[in-house]
């Protein structure tokens, strides 16, 4: 045994040292490659159709909100399909499944048509992809990156331990935009569990479909991630494969397209109207001043400055609220400061009400140990939080989908409002992750419309489906739920096994709350 012991140490050393060897490739040759032009991209349909009504809205962007999990596929899909000249495309998570696998092969045909594809997905989650990506990456429209790329592909554990600093920095951006006429950002990954299309947990996610100046904005911002220095070609970080590959892919497509778990889709494609009213000038649209905002891409190496990060301006617009705060965030970790920040904004006379997941509803039971651990002394200074139910996936409930996103098991929109006033929709989570080390991009929406839309959730549909969450005389959490319009007390946290609480308030005393 002990010889084994020693003969185990000696493997994980030399994979260490050959992991230190191997270095990431130079990027002297990387090509060159800008968003579409404005004149050219008015040209196009979606630019025909866009003209008149952004004339008709100078300096304000048109913003449809995409709250459905199925319309938020089919948008997709159908701007995929409505390309003519380009598509930029930027996303943390893609999975190989049945709705990522039919996204890839409506990039391909886009690009069989001409259309100039760049994909940008963070390497984090590639594992299973890298076939796929190689192939389209070989055909000659489409080029793909990979942010913060590992050099050891099998045991990316070890590119972790060589380099930490900058593999723990990971782009969380998500975007999909046509022609420069056209994004989709938000919460939403490219994956079955954020477009409702799996039997395990379901994410109630927030998207929205912006046309307008903030458009441009997107674009340039993707330019520049995709000439940032964390973002390799695949090419020089994954091995060729046979150009038969990328016929396997339109296969395998055609195959998931016949499947019965692709019935709900392929009907979402044939009766969605979404382009169709855009280009007819029938979709609604909240016509509002809106900003983006966008970490550096520098932070994926620890570089940005602190003005260049998308905190620098959230906590200046939060901190400006005289009335009111109402957030939403699946990862709510406050830290210490932030707690204090809350406070002291609730003491001038501010109402805050917060919704994350519930232990029973969360999928990273790590960060909710990292807020378990603050609700005490929010809600002794008056902030009210709710807690989301885990739903069941397979529940059919159309009068609880709400305004913050379609039915689910766990919750995964990003999203706030301050004043009623104005909105931020995007991929920012409140934790220490999402201001510290992971990229992040979203919209600040001045839309008193669209801020009601949050009031309202909170008011109704958050607490039909939702604990919330209060201190009793001694200073002992509780959660009241709404049963048949009843109220219910739950004294210890509703759903969860005492393993689950055990491993909350062990995690709880660990210092990893920076890593949250």
């Amino acid at each position: 045994m002990k010889s084994l012991n020693i003969a185990s140490l000696a493997a994980l050393c030399m994979l260490l040292a050959l992991a230190g060897c191997s270095a990431l490739p130079s990027l002297d040759n990387r090509t060159r490659s800008t968003a579409l032009d404005e004149a050219s991209a008015n040209a196009t349909t979606l630019g025909r159709a866009n003209l008149p009504r952004t004339a008709a809205h100078p300096d304000k962007s048109g913003i449809h909100v995409l709250q459905d999990a199925h319309d938020a596929f089919a948008a997709r899909m159908l701007l995929a399909h409505a390309a003519e000249k380009t598509l930029d495309v930027q996303y943390y998570i893609w999975r190989n499944d049945l709705t990522g696998t039919m996204l890839f092969e409506a990039l391909h045909k886009a690009a069989d048509r001409g259309v100039r594809v760049r994909l940008l997905l963070d390497d984090n989650n590639t594992a299973g992809l890298e076939t796929a990506l190689s192939a389209l990456d070989a055909h000659p429209n489409i080029e793909v990156r990979l942010f913060n790329p590992f050099v050891p592909r099998q045991l990316r554990i070890i590119g972790y331990l060589t380099d930490f600093s900058r593999a723990n920095r990971r782009m969380h951006n998500k975007s999909f935009t046509a022609d420069n006429q056209a994004t989709i950002i938000g919460g939403r990954n490219i994956g079955d569990e954020y477009f409702g299309a799996t039997s395990g947990v379901l994410f109630a996610d927030l998207d929205v479909l912006a046309v307008g100046p903030v458009v441009k904005d997107v674009s340039r911002d993707f330019d520049r991630y995709w000439d940032s220095a964390s973002s390799y070609p695949v090419g020089l970080v994954l091995p060729p494969v046979d150009p038969e590959e990328l016929q396997q892919l339109a296969a395998n497509a055609a195959s998931a397209e016949r499947k019965s778990e692709a019935a709900a889709y392929m009907r979402a494609l044939r009766h969605a109207t979404i382009l169709g009213k855009l280009a007819a000038g029938d979709l609604p649209l909240e016509w509002a001043t809106t900003h983006m905002l966008s970490d550096h891409p520098d932070k994926g190496l620890g570089r940005a400055a602190d003005h260049e990060l998308i905190t620098h301006d959230l906590l200046r617009i939060i901190g400006n609220a005289s009335a009111d705060v109402e957030l939403i965030s699946p990862y709510f970790v406050p830290t210490q400061a932030g707690v204090d920040a809350l406070v002291a904004m609730k003491n001038k006379g501010v109402r805050i009400r917060i919704l994350t997941n519930s232990l029973d509803a969360t999928d990273v039971a790590a960060v909710h140990a990292g807020y378990a651990k603050r609700r005490a002394p929010l809600l002794k200074a008056g902030i009210e939080l709710f807690e989301l139910r885990r739903l069941s996936p397979t529940a059919s409930k159309p009068e609880n989908k709400g305004k913050i996103g379609s039915s689910g098991s766990s919750l995964h929109a990003k999203t706030f409002a301050i004043d009623r006033e104005r909105v931020f929709v995007g991929s920012f989570n409140f934790d220490p992750r999402s201001a510290r080390l992971n990229t992040e991009l979203g919209f600040i929406i001045e839309s008193p419309a669209l801020a009601a839309r949050i009031d309202d959730a909170f008011e109704n549909d958050i607490l039909h489906n939702a604990y919330t969450v209060h201190l009793d005389e001694h200073g002992k959490l509780y959660w009241n739920e709404l049963v048949d319009g009843k109220s219910v007390r739950h004294d210890i946290e509703p759903g969860t096994s005492a393993f689950q609480r055990s491993a909350v308030r062990f995690l709880s005393i660990l210092p990893i709350e920076w890593l949250l």
